[in-house]
C-alpha cells in the first residue's frame, strides 16, 4: 500500500510539472532558443568530453558565490567561478552595504538591547510567518558572528554607528564606509585572489548536467559570452567532481519572468537591479528538478526616487534621513501616511495606494546629521538634483503642491510625539537623540517603489542542497546560496538582511561542497 501510495505521489508530482509546472515553473519557457522541459533520469546524457575539471564549480560572483568560493577553497577544493557579466560582483556590488548583525559590539556600545530571538521576531512578522523557520534562524542566529567575519577575517571596514532599516525593531544595522556592497565585494575578491582565485567572467550557464543516478556531475556553459546575445560565445562543457553551487542571484530585471509569478510587476515597473538579474539559472535549476518555491513574493523597495536610474543613492536619503530624522508625505494630502520605518512591502503598498505622490524630507539638523552618515551619498544627491534644498516649509510646499496648513498640522504633530516621547500616530521607532523638526532649510526627496527583491527561487535545506521536487530529498551534486533560493525571507525581506542570507549560505554551501566525495 505505502509503495502504491509513493508511486501515486510520483505521478502525481509529474503530471504537476507537466501541466502546472510548465506554467508556474518552466511555463514551457524558451531560453536561448531552447525549450525548457522537466528533467527525467531517462533523458539525462553527460558530454562525451569534459573541456575542464574542478572540485567545486560556482555559478555567481556576487556575495553568496564568493563566500561559497573562499570555504571550499580554505577547505582544498579546486575551485573555479563563472560570472555572465562582464565584471563580477552582480547586485551585490551595488547594495547599499549594510548588514544587520543582533547582539553585536557596536549596539552594546551604544546601549542598545537586541538579541537573535528579536532579529528572528522581526524577520517573521515581516515576512507573514511565511519564512521556513530552520533557514530564517540560521540568518539571526548567526548574523554577529557573519558580521564580525566580515571584520576579522576578511577586513571590511564599517562606520562607528548602529543605524535602522524598516521593519527591524532596534536599530542594528552596519554601513559600509562608502555606503556600498562594493566594500565587502573587494574585500572578498582579494582574499580569493591570495588564494589563487579570480572569476571568470562572461561564462553564461546554459545547462546543469544530472546524470541518470540522479546527481548533479558539470555544466554547459558559453565561454566569452556577450549579454544578452544568448548565442553569443563557445560552448564548454565543465565537470564538477563535486558539486555545483548555484549563485547567481534573483530575476527582478527578468521583465518576462516576473509577470509570469505576479502579473502586476510590469515593464512600467522600474528596477533597482543589475542588467543581469535574471532567470535563466533559476529556470535551469528547475528544468532539472529543482522545487520552487515561493517565486511569486517580490519586493519593491519604498525609498526609490523617479529623479535616478537603478538602485541610486536615494535610499540613503529616504531611509537614513527620512524615515530616521524626518517624514514622509502625501504630497495630496499634506500628511504621513505610513510608519516610515515599517517594512517594505507596507511602506510601498502605502506609497502606491497614495497615488505615487509621496515625498520624504527632513531638516536642518536631518541634513547635518547625514553629512556625517552618509557623507559620500549626500553631496551626489544634491548635485544631480534627486534631493531639492528649500529655505522655507511654504516653499518646500509649493514645490510640490502640498496644501501648507495640513503640512504644518502634521509637523506640529509629530514634534508633540517626539517631546511626549512616544509616534501616537504611527507608532515609529523614536531615535535615541530624536528631537522635534525645524527650523529650515528643507531637503526633500520624490519617492516612488522599484523592484528590489524576489524572496523566492530553489527550496534548500540547512546545508544549503538544493531538494528534488519528485523526492523532496537533496539533489546529489547541487547545493544554491542568496537570492536564487526561496525561504528565509517568507513575504517580505527585511533590509540588511539579504547580505547576510548570501554570506551564511554561500559559506555553508562552499563547505558542504568541499565535503562531498568525488564522483569520478
Amino acid at each position: 500500500m505505502t509503495k502504491d501510495k509513493n508511486n501515486d505521489r510520483a505521478l502525481s508530482r509529474r503530471s504537476f510539472l507537466k501541466t502546472a509546472g510548465g506554467a508556474a515553473a518552466v511555463a514551457g519557457l524558451a531560453t536561448g532558443g531552447v525549450a525548457l522541459s522537466p528533467w527525467t533520469a531517462e533523458a539525462a546524457a553527460l558530454p562525451k568530453k569534459w573541456d575542464e575539471t574542478y572540485d567545486v564549480v560556482i555559478i555567481g560572483s556576487g556575495f553568496a558565490g564568493l563566500a561559497a568560493a573562499y570555504e571550499a577553497k580554505k577547505a582544498g577544493a579546486s575551485v573555479v567561478i563563472l560570472e555572465k557579466m562582464r565584471t563580477p560582483g552582480g547586485n551585490s556590488i551595488i547594495n547599499g552595504g549594510v548588514v544587520s548583525a543582533a547582539g553585536s559590539p557596536l549596539q552594546a556600545k551604544e546601549g542598545i538591547q537586541d538579541s537573535p530571538e528579536l532579529l528572528l521576531s522581526d524577520m517573521l512578522r515581516a515576512g507573514l510567518n511565511l519564512n521556513h523557520l530552520e533557514l530564517a534562524k540560521m540568518v539571526a542566529y548567526r548574523s554577529n558572528d557573519t558580521v564580525q567575519w566580515t571584520i576579522n577575517e576578511l577586513g571590511v571596514q564599517y562606520k562607528d554607528k548602529c543605524t535602522q532599516e524598516g521593519g527591524h525593531s532596534v536599530p542594528r544595522m552596519y554601513s559600509t564606509y562608502n555606503q556600498s556592497g562594493g566594500a565587502i565585494v573587494q574585500k572578498q575578491l582579494a582574499k580569493l585572489s591570495e588564494l589563487g582565485v579570480r572569476p571568470r567572467t562572461q561564462a553564461f550557464l546554459t545547462q546543469i548536467y544530472r546524470d541518470t543516478d540522479g546527481r548533479v556531475k558539470g555544466v554547459q556553459i558559453r565561454d566569452k559570452y556577450v549579454f544578452p546575445n544568448a548565442n553569443s560565445g563557445s560552448l564548454k562543457n565543465i565537470k564538477a567532481r563535486k558539486a555545483v553551487v548555484l549563485a547567481t542571484g534573483g530575476f527582478g530585471n527578468d521583465v518576462a519572468f516576473r509577470a509570469i509569478q505576479d502579473p502586476r510587476l510590469t515593464a512600467e515597473f522600474p528596477s533597482t537591479n543589475q542588467p543581469g538579474a535574471t532567470s535563466e539559472a533559476l529556470r535551469e535549476a528547475l528544468r532539472i528538478g529543482g522545487t520552487p518555491l515561493q517565486l511569486s513574493w517580490i519586493q519593491l523597495g519604498p525609498w526609490g526616487s523617479p529623479d535616478e536610474q537603478g538602485m541610486g543613492l536615494s535610499p540613503f536619503f529616504a531611509q537614513l534621513l527620512g524615515a530616521m530624522y524626518g517624514l514622509w508625505v502625501d504630497t495630496l494630502t499634506g500628511k504621513r501616511f505610513v510608519n516610515e520605518l515599517a517594512d517594505r512591502k507596507i511602506r510601498a503598498d502605502a506609497i502606491i495606494k497614495a497615488g505615487n505622490k509621496c515625498i520624504a524630507f527632513t531638516d536642518a539638523a536631518g541634513y547635518a546629521f547625514g553629512q556625517r552618515a552618509i557623507a559620500e551619498a549626500l553631496p551626489k544627491l544634491m548635485e544631480r538634483g534627486v534631493v531639492k534644498k528649500y529655505e522655507t516649509l511654504e516653499d518646500m510646499a509649493a514645490a510640490y503642491k502640498i496644501p501648507l496648513e495640513p503640512l504644518k498640522e502634521t509637523i506640529e504633530k509629530w514634534n508633540k510625539g517626539v517631546l511626549a516621547g512616544k509616534d501616537e500616530e504611527w507608532g515609529r521607532y523614536l531615535q535615541k537623540n530624536q528631537k522635534p523638526l525645524g527650523p529650515g532649510p528643507w531637503y526633500a526627496l520624490r519617492l516612488t517603489p522599484k523592484i528590489h527583491h524576489t524572496m523566492g527561487g530553489l527550496h534548500i535545506n540547512p546545508k544549503a542542497q538544493a531538494l528534488d521536487v519528485m523526492t523532496d530529498q537533496p539533489i546529489a551534486g547541487l547545493y544554491a546560496a542568496g537570492e536564487v533560493t526561496g525561504g528565509v525571507h517568507g513575504a517580505v525581506r527585511l533590509g540588511s538582511c539579504a547580505t547576510l542570507d548570501c554570506l551564511i549560505f554561500g559559506r555553508v554551501a562552499g563547505q558542504n561542497a568541499a565535503a562531498e566525495k568525488n564522483w569520478g
